[in-house]
């Protein structure tokens, strides 16, 4: 199994697992506005009701956002081989690996520390387009593209 191959799965999983949790937030935050009873104390029944819808908003936000780059992920092909860095690749530098698809941050496979960050990230854009050997500036930092899987 690839570097690549295991990287992917292990995004659908994280994904997987932040939108199982946003939507039990998104559920329970439902809920809570829903038992807010009327008081005594006037408008406390009215802002509980609101305060719940807006962290059940909140939490739907969070949910499709993890769809959404789940659905990314699910259109990356796994084996195909490009010659220029796109959506989807995999891009050793020669100062680090970049996975250019979802904005998820560092991930840690067998020892190698992957940051897998979206198209539309700085080094993202800086990276687009370039092919392996071509040099980069990033952060102020010239580096090299050594190999795009």
């Amino acid at each position: 199994m690839t570097l690549k191959t295991q990287l992917i799965g292990h995004l659908k999983g994280l994904l997987d697992e932040r939108m199982a949790v946003a939507w039990a937030a998104m559920d329970a935050a439902q809920a809570s506005a829903n038992e807010a009873s009327k008081s005594s104390a006037g408008d406390k029944y009215e802002t509980a009701r609101a305060m719940g819808q807006l962290d059940r908003n909140m939490h739907a936000r969070q949910y499709e956002q993890a769809r959404q780059e789940r659905a990314v992920l699910e259109r990356v092909s796994e084996n195909e081989a490009t010659k220029r860095v796109a959506v989807g690749t995999l891009v050793k530098t020669t100062s680090s690996w970049y996975f250019i698809a979802v904005s998820v941050g560092a991930v840690a496979l067998e020892g190698t520390t992957v940051l897998a960050v979206s198209a539309a990230s700085p080094v993202g854009q800086v990276l687009i387009g370039k092919q392996a050997g071509e040099p980069f500036l990033f952060q102020g930092k010239k580096q090299q593209i050594e190999s795009i899987y």
